[in-house]
């Protein structure tokens, strides 16, 4: 049962429905798409379902005349729906906060869908809980599960069976359903593969012999769990200054249970002895970072840089008239030598400010160096 907590993002929601016709609540299947957005009322379709879309068919006359919010779940489901929104909206344009569609692809799948509704909806998307919507008691929790509310950080004991399980659905239905053309078997296969190389450079080709597949054909697979918020591709730092740069993206789990549960970590006393655990810090990090972003209405150009010569920043964020330079260390003691080695990074992209992410207690900021918890970090981002 998902929790009802309060989501951060519940703010910014609000205030785009005030703005715009229409808006989209988009993210991963059992986020809390649906409990956030009948926490705000309104009449609820889910259009995976016929009897609902039935039922939105006969009262679709009385609901556009309406003052009501009418949430269409699963929205990309039912693309029949789409021109009848268009005409909807366009009769009556100066009217907002009408229609709230939730969907489980990215924003990219679902403006091909929703073509008709260019300029007149406005996409938000809803990560699975962020560390700043929980107790900060619950941190090794949160990264230890993930933060889906069902199996994660919520979920009590059902880590890792119900990511597993999680998973299999995904692969067997809802994939396939969306357009994969993988086998279920192949597509869990790729996922236990990405799993061992998360937070690596990316290579297709390397993925492809595995499975005896073309890199076309991964590439391919791989665009359909990144739209299915599972796997996010950060790309990598293309300005140029003088050296030779890595140009191919790394590759993250986007929740850090998913991951965990692929790797076989099941048992918590282990878990911090695994030789990939500096990695899964490093990708929780990384979500929790833009997650904070996400729920201001930011969208940050996230990069990493690496050289030829291994001079590497895990997180570049362009941040339009300012530049951050981001560390990430799992430790609860950084060092001076590690913000030494942070700072001759970022002067190659003349950073304005270098923040080194650890688990420190305590956050210190001299200048434009920063070193800092997640917490302290989320401080910097609501000072923007």
């Amino acid at each position: 049962m998902q929790d009802m907590r309060r989501r951060r993002l519940r703010a910014l929601l609000r205030d785009r429905l005030k703005a715009a016709p229409a808006v989209a609540l988009l993210g991963p299947r059992q986020c809390g798409k649906t409990t956030l957005a009948r926490s705000l009322g309104g009449h609820y379709f889910d259009l995976e379902h016929e009897p609902d879309r039935l039922r939105l068919d006969l009262l679709w006359d009385d609901l556009q005349a309406g003052r009501d919010l009418v949430i269409l779940d699963e929205a990309q489901t039912w693309p029949a729906v789409f021109p009848r929104l268009r005409t909807a909206i366009d009769r009556q344009r100066s009217r907002s906060g009408r229609f709230l569609l939730l969907g489980s692809v990215s924003p990219a799948l679902m403006r091909e869908v929703s073509e008709s509704l260019a300029g007149r909806m406005s996409l938000i998307e809803l990560t699975p809980f962020l560390f700043n919507e929980v107790p900060a008691a619950w941190m090794a929790r949160l990264w230890r599960r993930g933060g889906f509310p069902d199996g994660g950080v919520l979920g009590g004991r059902a880590y890792p069976r119900w990511q597993r399980d999680f998973l299999t659905l995904l692969a067997q239905r809802d994939l396939p359903a969306w357009g994969l053309p993988a086998k279920p078997q192949v597509t869990l296969r790729l996922m236990r593969m990405l799993a061992a190389l998360d937070a690596q450079v990316w290579n297709a080709s390397q993925i492809g012999q595995s499975l005896g597949l073309s890199y076309h054909t991964v590439n391919s697979y791989v665009d359909f769990l990144t739209g299915a918020f599972l796997i996010r591709r950060l790309p990598p730092w293309a300005a140029s200054f003088g050296a030779r740069l890595v140009k191919s993206p790394k590759v993250y789990w986007r929740d850090s249970g998913l991951l965990h549960s692929l790797l076989g970590a099941a048992d918590d006393e282990s878990f911090l002895s695994q030789p990939w655990i500096g990695a899964s810090w490093e990708g929780f990090v990384i979500e929790q970072v833009l997650g904070l972003f996400a729920q201001r209405g930011l969208d940050p150009g996230a990069h990493y840089l690496r050289t030829s010569d291994q001079r590497e920043i895990d997180l570049v964020l362009d941040l339009g008239s300012r530049l951050w330079a981001i560390e990430i260390k799992l430790t609860s003691s950084p060092g001076a030598s590690d913000m030494e080695k942070l700072d001759r990074h970022a002067d190659l992209i003349k950073a304005d400010k270098r923040i080194l992410v650890s688990r420190t207690a305590r956050n210190t900021t001299a200048g434009r160096r920063v070193s800092c918890n997640l917490a302290g970090l989320a401080e910097l981002v609501a000072g923007l």
